[in-house]
């Protein structure tokens, strides 16, 4: 299907506005089931998405966060749907650290084929269509082409995450063995790959399936790929959970990441 890739861009700058003004003041935290945060600004940010996507593809079921518990038996119907973190990265949010972002994607047959990963604190937008080319947008700014970084570098440039490091991570590094690390939150992590500031970026713990879509499709338009532990192409909405396996993301297909993990 034709999707109005600038429109969606939009959609998810208008959520970042709206992010930005809870942002600039006090606002309530509530801790969801998960002993998740949750944050007036992950609300606001749905219901705009929400909102305006309905209006853009009526026909289109839409999967959020926010509101995540459509039963499997309907959903694994959908061959195409939307995927929306409306506020991804809330513990940033709530440090106040910038690095937050606002995901949607769009699911075909399982697969991320277009994204756009906001980050509503610099104007920065992320977004691309696999197959069509991914680009990158600084507030009023030129926009530009990213691409991944077809040859690792030495030392290797790795992207980790502030708030999940863990011993996996850090046994993969040992093995990797000269790098940087690239420290960031949420799924800037995926664009840091997508615009071949780094080499890679070796998720070893847990995540969601609206965490990641949005940026897996930015990283693949780059040229890039996402793979589970095995290498085979991560895939969307084959299960009951909505946890995604452990993952790599990476841009030069002739390194064996494979054997730095456990």
């Amino acid at each position: 299907m034709n999707i109005d890739l600038e429109r969606i861009v939009d959609i998810a700058e208008k959520a970042g506005r709206a992010i930005m003004e809870v942002y600039a003041r006090d606002f309530d935290i509530v801790e969801k089931d998960d002993k998740s945060p949750l944050t007036e600004a992950d609300l606001a940010a749905h219901r705009l998405i929400v909102d305006e996507l309905s209006k853009l593809e009526p026909r289109l079921p839409i999967l959020s966060e926010e509101s995540a518990s459509i039963p499997y038996e309907e959903r694994s119907r959908w061959l195409r749907y939307w995927l929306v973190d409306p506020l991804d990265g809330t513990r940033e949010f709530i440090k106040r650290n910038g690095e937050f972002t606002v995901n949607i994607a769009l699911i075909e047959s399982g697969r991320p084929s277009c994204g756009v990963v906001h980050v509503p604190v610099s104007e920065t937008s992320y977004f691309g269509c696999v197959d069509k080319g991914a680009w990158k947008r600084e507030k009023d700014g030129p926009t530009e082409p990213v691409h991944v970084a077809r040859q690792r570098r030495h030392p290797l440039i790795v992207a980790g995450s502030r708030s999940h490091a863990g011993d996996s991570l850090k046994q993969f590094l040992e093995k990797a063995g000269p790098h940087e690390i690239m420290s960031m939150g949420s799924s800037l992590k995926l664009c840091l790959v997508a615009e071949g500031r780094a080499d890679i970026y070796p998720r070893l713990g847990p995540t969601s399936e609206w965490d990641i879509a949005a940026a897996q499709a930015v990283v693949e338009a780059a040229g890039g790929v996402v793979t589970d532990l095995d290498m085979k192409p991560l895939r969307y909405n084959r299960k009951d959970s909505l946890l995604n396996p452990y993952f790599l993301v990476f841009g030069d297909e002739n390194e064996d990441w494979s054997c730095y993990l456990s």
